[in-house]
């Protein structure tokens, strides 16, 4: 089963989004700027086997940094990418910059 990794176009839809969740929902900052792309590109693949490895136990969000300012602020986001993990609304851990697939795994196994 593929789970979609949700793309929210605003703020009030990355809240709707956050306000449906089930469990933990891991947001992920992405920039639009050359600097930041390369290391985005790679972190999308491995956000979506995320989502699909995690299943019903996590929510993916993939956030752009300029159309979602006020999550970005929220969450204390300065750089692209970054991953948050949000339950109730609330950060319980952030890391920034690209990972690897060890890495991200090893990142949400230590907090979910």
């Amino acid at each position: 089963m593929t789970r979609r990794v949700h793309q929210p176009l605003e703020n009030q839809e990355f809240d709707f989004i956050l306000g449906m969740a089930q469990g933990p929902v891991l947001a992920y900052f992405i920039g639009t700027w050359p600097k930041a792309l390369e290391g985005c590109r790679a972190m999308d693949a491995l956000v979506t086997e995320a989502a699909e490895e995690y299943g019903t136990r996590l929510t993916a969000v993939r956030t752009d940094m300029t159309r979602c300012p006020e999550p970005t602020r929220r969450y204390g986001v300065t750089g692209a990418p970054t991953v948050v993990l949000v339950q109730g609304g609330e950060a319980v851990a952030s890391r920034a910059g690209a990972m690897s697939r060890a890495e991200l795994r090893e990142f949400l196994d230590a907090h979910l």
